[in-house]
């Protein structure tokens, strides 16, 4: 009867259970956190190439090369690896046209994709990156 009432193990088990949880929220937030602050540099790209489209003298090539190097300064790993597309004479209200950058992002989350490869193996979607899309448009200056 006092065996069954010992409560040694309890500590250890209650440790076992609520440690992994724990540590799972907390990457959870860091991931997220990266994932937002990712976005945030990609909509700041995209401004800045949109800044640089409306200048007449500026050409597509140079409007990319702004953006990717926003990029990198950044920090974004793949920054090579977006695409980035540059539209000008986009209509706007009236007789107005702008220029307009649309940035596609491959975003791969570092702790949280081999955490789901572990639960759903056989899934081949599963860990893929997903596509962060930002884009800016911007009146042009005549």
């Amino acid at each position: 009867m006092k065996r069954m009432r010992s409560e040694k193990g309890a500590a250890l088990i209650e440790a076992a259970i609520t440690v992994p949880v724990i540590l799972l929220i907390c990457v959870g937030i860091f991931e997220f956190g990266r994932a937002y602050q990712t976005m945030q540099v990609l909509t700041n790209a995209a401004r800045e190439g949109a800044r640089m489209a409306v200048i007449t003298a500026s050409t597509d090539a140079a409007v990319t090369a702004r953006v990717r190097s926003y990029m990198q300064a950044g920090s974004l790993p793949n920054h090579a690896t977006a695409a980035v597309t540059v539209v000008r004479n986009v209509s706007m209200t009236g007789a107005d046209t702008g220029s307009s950058i649309v940035i596609d992002y491959p975003f791969q989350f570092m702790v949280l994709n081999p955490v789901v490869r572990l639960i759903a193996p056989s899934d081949t979607k599963t860990g893929a990156p997903i596509t962060m899309k930002s884009s800016a448009l911007m009146r042009n200056e005549s």
